[in-house]
């Protein structure tokens, strides 16, 4: 578990299910009920049809590294004093991308096309945040 120094993140209501099912330890994506396709984050329409018709789906939270950076403290205030962290883009298997951290890997590891899965980094009990670690494929 990550040492925070102040809360994070900020929920607004579009993303109250995200968060929820996090606490659940599980990932639950918006997604268009007439055009079907999946996207976050959540809004209040679909930036593929603008329909305003939206639900949440149970995703699995596999997926393939899109991009990756290595952030410090400096950037990222809440983040544990002078450690570097593997922040990666996942490109999921359901299609859309979630950004979080890259944990079990180390530098030489990252690449892109790696295969991932999310895992749950209970911060507080308000608070869980996706992360992801790689798996055996």
């Amino acid at each position: 578990m990550s040492d925070y120094r102040k809360p994070l993140p900020r929920t607004t209501p579009d993303t109250q299910p995200f968060w929820d099912a996090l606490r659940r330890h599980q990932i639950l994506l918006p997604c268009c009920r007439d055009c079907g396709e999946p996207h976050y984050p959540a809004g209040p329409v679909c930036p593929f049809c603008f329909s305003d018709s939206l639900e949440w789906r149970q995703a699995s939270g596999r997926g393939v590294v899109s991009s990756w950076v290595v952030v410090h403290q400096k950037w990222f205030p809440a983040f544990e004093e002078d450690t570097p962290y593997n922040v990666v883009q996942v490109e999921l298997e359901e299609g859309p991308r979630l950004t979080a951290n890259l944990v079990e890997a180390s530098n030489e590891r990252l690449e892109i096309g790696l295969p991932v899965e999310i895992v749950y980094d209970d911060v507080t009990p308000e608070v869980t945040l996706p992360r992801f670690r790689p798996r055996h494929t």
